[in-house]
């Protein structure tokens, strides 16, 4: 765009009459802006100022071309909006598969957030168990998957993963609740709403307990993470999701999030990603940026063992 920026330098002067004070309004040096002038009238074949001991003045040959050139400006932004078009950045559609426990909070939030910038930028987003969401990236079917705990798929890229506590779910008045840390065994005393089988939250846990004596007191199992909240506010019952998951300490809900111990219960990665030799659009390359840059401020110092 540097031919654009010189052609500004020839507005701003004939506007102000000034080479000075033309360079003071566009932060350069005054004699860049005599320079960047000389050299155009020397390509045109024509002064376009006429220098004077107080400043300038347009010749009938710069009139002409100032006058071209307010004419042509609104073309110019019409053609910087069609290129930014094509690029992506005005409209285009993203489309993500994410785990449910990412749909209710956290993917949300930072579509409101991308979308305060790139309003005509639309969202397709598949809310599958983390099986589903990697066919549906091998299938093309979208562009990203973010999903806890991804099935092994050949040509998975990861762009980044972030490792993640399980953690128990209950609402503020639950007797558990006064613990920063509960232990498993703590959460099999009360009624517990689990995720279906397929959720990887939940494998992770039957895992945990294949090896254990710990057996849950099941009230409910769903594949909507929406009604384990219901559940747990309403019938005040324990659930299970990853931490990033989990609605903000404070909510309007009053649920909190307790981390389960990790004597009990391994952390797993929550993992970002797209297809090894994909192209993404710039839509969903931008957006990825995002939310890895949104993952990476969640990451957890680790407390050094000795």
């Amino acid at each position: 765009m540097k031919h654009l920026r010189i052609l500004n330098y020839v507005d701003e002067v004939a506007r102000s009459g000034s080479i000075r004070k033309a360079a003071d309004q566009l932060n350069v040096t005054a004699s860049a802006v005599n320079r960047r002038i000389m050299d155009l009238e020397e390509e045109l074949g024509a002064p376009l100022f006429e220098r004077r001991p107080r400043g300038v003045r347009l010749t009938a040959a710069g009139e002409v071309f100032v006058n071209y050139l307010r004419q042509q400006d609104s073309e110019v932004e019409r053609m910087k909006s069609q290129i930014s078009d094509l690029k992506g950045m005005r409209r285009g559609t993203v489309r993500i598969a994410c785990s449910q426990a990412l749909a209710l909070e956290f993917l949300p939030r930072q579509i409101g957030e991308f979308r305060k910038r790139h309003a005509f930028v639309s969202f397709d987003v598949k809310v599958f168990d983390h099986e589903q969401a990697m066919a549906a990236l091998a299938a093309y079917e979208v562009d990203l998957a973010l999903v806890f705990r991804p099935p092994f798929l050949a040509n998975f890229h990861p762009l980044m993963a972030l490792e993640q506590r399980v953690v128990a779910v209950m609402a503020a008045d639950h007797p558990l609740s006064a613990k920063r840390t509960v232990r498993l065994r703590d959460c099999a005393a009360y009624p517990v709403a689990l995720p279906e089988r397929s959720i990887g939250g939940r494998q992770l846990l039957e895992e945990v307990m294949a090896r254990s004596r710990i057996s849950f007191q099941v009230a409910a199992e769903s594949n909507s993470f929406e009604l384990l909240r219901g559940l747990v506010l309403q019938a005040n019952l324990i659930s299970f999701q990853i931490r990033a998951g989990t609605m903000q300490s404070g909510n309007k809900l009053g649920l909190v999030a307790r981390d389960i111990d990790d004597r009990d219960v391994p952390r797993a990665n929550l993992v970002l990603g797209q297809l090894r030799s994909r192209n993404l659009p710039i839509p969903a390359a931008v957006f990825a940026e995002r939310l890895a840059r949104a993952l990476e401020a969640m990451r957890e110092p680790r407390t050094a063992t000795r």
